[in-house]
């Protein structure tokens, strides 16, 4: 059992969540405004925040942005109608560890929830590849000891390829493992994602890493 927060103002799609995740052995609390969920969130520690976007008082994106600055560790399960490419990145780029678009059945938000509840519950704490370094209870990561700033979707991309070192993982591995299984591998998505980190992990440093395969998909390189 994991304690989930669903932030969402509908109050049928609420009661919905919340009488699903419950029949399924979770314990689930409900908030209409994001003012709520921050009283409910400084009480208490909640493994999960299903967090709708479009909500009074201020965007589900900005209450995300907040509570990452505020160094919230959360799991944060984004809901929306908004479902474009740039949508979907602008949410987890404000801080959300997964995104699922409006209208979705049941059984797949219980499959996102599977899924970041498997990672809540991974016994193994840091992950290290010579100089880049992976702290997933922190989620702090470091190369040459110097921070580096990640997104939350950059970080399950970097984990998934630090899980792999020296795998040639292709577009769809990565898509299921990082975007969930309904995702488009041939969207661009994975491109801006591997760019970005790209550019965070490899371009201030001579020893670069992150590689593309041509046809292939993506490594990162080990080092010693």
């Amino acid at each position: 059992m994991i304690n989930i927060l669903v932030v969402e103002d509908e109050k049928k799609v609420s009661a919905f969540i919340q009488q699903g995740l419950q029949e399924v052995g979770h314990h689930v609390e409900t908030a209409d405004t994001p003012s709520m969920a921050r009283e409910m969130l400084n009480a208490k520690n909640f493994d999960l925040i299903i967090l709708d976007v479009m909500l009074p008082e201020m965007s589900g994106m900005d209450f995300a942005k907040e509570l990452r600055s505020n160094s919230h560790t959360s799991f944060i399960l984004m809901l929306t109608a908004l479902s474009t490419t740039k949508d979907k990145i602008m949410g987890l780029d404000s801080g959300a560890d997964d995104y699922l678009a409006k209208p979705f059945e049941f059984e797949e938000l219980l499959a996102r929830v599977r899924a970041l509840i498997r990672r809540k519950h991974d016994d193994k704490a840091q992950l290290i590849n010579g100089d880049l370094k992976m702290n997933l209870i922190t989620r702090d990561v470091t190369r040459d000891d110097s921070k580096i700033e990640l997104t939350t979707k950059e970080f399950s991309l970097l984990e998934f390829l630090m899980r792999n070192v020296d795998k040639v993982l292709d577009r769809n591995a990565i898509a299921k493992q990082v975007w969930g299984a309904d995702f488009d591998p041939d969207s661009n998505v994975i491109d801006v994602y591997i760019n970005h980190l790209r550019k965070k992990i490899d371009s201030p440093y001579p020893k670069k890493l992150l590689k593309t395969v041509v046809g292939q998909g993506y490594v990162l390189n080990k080092i010693d």
